[in-house]
């Protein structure tokens, strides 16, 4: 690290907080991230934050890439070369009327060399290979693939199988109608339909064997093998339909050449392998795979970005998360960290699409429920999450001790590293008593007076560490937000702190931080859509063993108020609802058709 920008780190650490003597780690309030200049370590200056040595930050020059960098490889190129020729030759064979001429001469010497040599026996052989090439076949093909990834949820490979599929579709239908290309004039042993150029049965198995490949099959010599196989089988099949004379040699090369092309880029740019490796593993799809080339993309990002070395990248409490992808970090075992382990989360332009279909999706079945917008981009959305972390350690609520914010793919795919808060325990886990009770009401009573809101109160997200509440996961913290907002922190806060203890005694404890009205007020706010998943399914376990409904208890035990109304109805709602039942019309539509017989699978 250069030595100015360290020494101004060290100096605002230690104008901003009380140093300890011992240790150099946070002062007692625990609100601000305190650095302290050690000695020498590894021939590096360094300092600590929360305990952990920090040492030897490096900035990645321009030009130089990212620690998972997007991009095409050699074969990746090559097909994309190939896909690019295609469109050449598209030009050069109709749009150049003296190669146009050249073109039908060449394909008409390949197509009578076939004629001359057709014997019952070739010609069985050959119609066996086009009958590979049947609507039928290929969409049982398509559907089977589709369902397939529908099962283990990995929706990104999903959408890249209908993306390469309708790319080749379209464009061979593009084409055919501009160009209009007659049959070839010899006789035909098979059946045809529309133009021949390009050829769509082909285009259309092509495609096909290429997503399956990506898809279905992890990397490795069984997929390789699969890719060399599906290509002589296509070979075999564009040379039976030359023989069968329902195709021009170009028509046959020109689709096995563009259809695998588009599947290839598709997946190379769509989901590559690097990111979204193929996996059986049925799970939550916002949890990326963090071995092979992410693991050690990360691992290389947080020794560059922050100065500590890792030595393991292993998935942490996945089970109480949805809108990330949560991670242990193992450091190196050299006794200069001061700690064996650090938290991150992991962001993806993955999280971010979801975000954005979550927040459409509530706004069209309860409304607009407060001031949001959605985030542009990744970086903007580990930003923000940031911000609100330093911002509430800042208000004194108790939180992880940020690290900071490390790159791991610009603009997609970012990783937030904190304190690994040692013997935590979740509330719902944790021996709960009265001291417990008052400090977890107690910190949205500070959140109140600080006016922020965590907007995500749930057992995961409230940790009980040496007596005493932690928040942690503060991604959907919002500042000055409504008090709707405000009350239903309140009133999840309440509820899991019931699950373990009972309403009358929480209940009791809320009324010296809070007025009656208050905890009437959060309850008549509170619905099935205000409580987060994992409080839901709690609720209805207890409601289930025991007949008791605690969000009732709290309201009978609260003063009598009417219910708060939910439901925000705006022009941004109504026009999302109208497309959305659109969409919901086309889809079946869609499903009759492929039933009836057509269509894009």
């Amino acid at each position: 690290m250069v030595p100015e920008a360290l020494d101004a780190i060290v100096s605002f650490a230690q104008r901003e907080g009380s140093m300890d003597d011992n240790d150099g780690t946070k002062n007692t309030g625990g609100s601000r991230s305190v650095a302290r200049e050690l000695d020498l370590v590894g021939g590096r200056r360094a300092f600590k934050i929360a305990g952990v040595t920090v040492a030897g930050r490096r900035r990645r020059p321009s030009g130089e890439a990212a620690p998972l960098p997007r991009e095409l490889k050699a074969a990746g190129q090559l097909w994309l070369l190939l896909g690019l020729a295609v469109f050449a030759v598209w030009f050069s064979l109709f749009v150049v009327p003296s190669s146009t001429d050249w073109w039908t001469r060449q394909d008409l010497k390949v197509l009578n060399w076939f004629v001359d040599r057709r014997t019952d026996t070739l010609t069985s052989i050959a119609k066996a290979f086009d009958a590979l090439t049947s609507e039928w076949f290929v969409r049982v093909l398509r559907i089977s693939t589709l369902l397939a990834l529908i099962w283990v949820r990995r929706w990104r490979h999903f959408f890249a199988v209908l993306l390469a599929i309708a790319i080749v579709a379209g464009s061979g239908e593009l084409v055919q109608s501009m160009v209009g290309r007659t049959r070839p004039l010899v006789p035909i042993l098979t059946d045809w339909e529309g133009p021949p150029h390009p050829s769509l049965p082909i285009g259309a198995l092509g495609v096909t064997l290429g997503v399956m490949a990506y898809s279905l099959v992890p990397s490795s010599w069984l997929r390789r093998g699969l890719l060399i196989g599906s290509g002589v089988l296509m070979t075999l099949i564009a040379v039976s339909r030359v023989y069968l004379g329902v195709d021009h040699p170009s028509d046959a090369w020109v689709a096995m050449i563009f259809a695998p092309a588009v599947a290839v880029v598709t997946f190379r740019l769509f989901a590559p392998e690097a990111s979204f490796p193929v996996s059986w593993q049925r799970g939550v799809t916002a949890h990326l795979d963090v071995s092979g080339r992410r693991g050690e993309a990360i691992r290389r990002a947080i020794s560059e970005q922050l100065g500590i070395d890792v030595t393991a990248v292993e998935p942490f409490g996945q089970e109480g998360s949805g809108g990330s992808t949560p991670l242990r970090l193992e450091l190196a075992p050299d006794g200069s960290h001061g700690e064996d382990y650090l938290f991150a989360k992991l962001y993806s332009q993955t999280h971010l699409r979801s975000d954005r279909w979550y927040k459409v999706g509530r706004t069209i079945l309860y409304g607009s429920l407060e001031d949001e917008v959605r985030f542009s981009s990744v970086r903007r959305l580990v930003e923000y999450e940031d911000y609100v972390q330093r911002l509430m350690r800042d208000c004194g609520i108790p939180s992880a001790e940020p690290f900071g914010v490390v790159e791991i793919t610009p603009e997609r795919e970012y990783l937030m590293v904190s304190q690994f808060l040692f013997g935590s325990e979740e509330l719902t886990e944790a021996e709960i008593d009265v001291e417990i009770i008052d400090d977890a009401l107690g910190v949205i009573r500070q959140m109140w007076d600080a006016g922020v809101a965590h907007r995500d109160i749930k057992p995961a997200n409230v940790m009980v560490r040496d007596g005493g509440i932690v928040l942690i996961d503060v991604a959907f913290g919002t500042i000055r937000p409504s008090p709707w907002r405000q009350a239903v922190d309140l009133a999840n806060m309440m509820v899991i702190l019931a699950l373990r203890t009972n309403p009358e005694l929480v209940y009791e404890r809320a009324l010296l931080q809070f007025a009656p009205e208050d905890i009437a007020e959060a309850f008549a706010a509170t619905r099935s859509v205000t409580l987060p998943s994992q409080s839901r399914s709690s609720l209805a376990i207890l409601k289930k063993e025991s007949g008791v409904d605690l969000v009732e208890e709290f309201r009978s035990l609260a003063p009598p108020t009417e219910q708060i109304s939910i439901q925000r109805w705006s022009s941004r709602r109504i026009a999302l609802t109208v497309v959305a039942v659109f969409l919901a019309m086309l889809g079946i539509s869609i499903v009759v058709s492929e039933v009836s017989g057509g269509g894009l699978l």
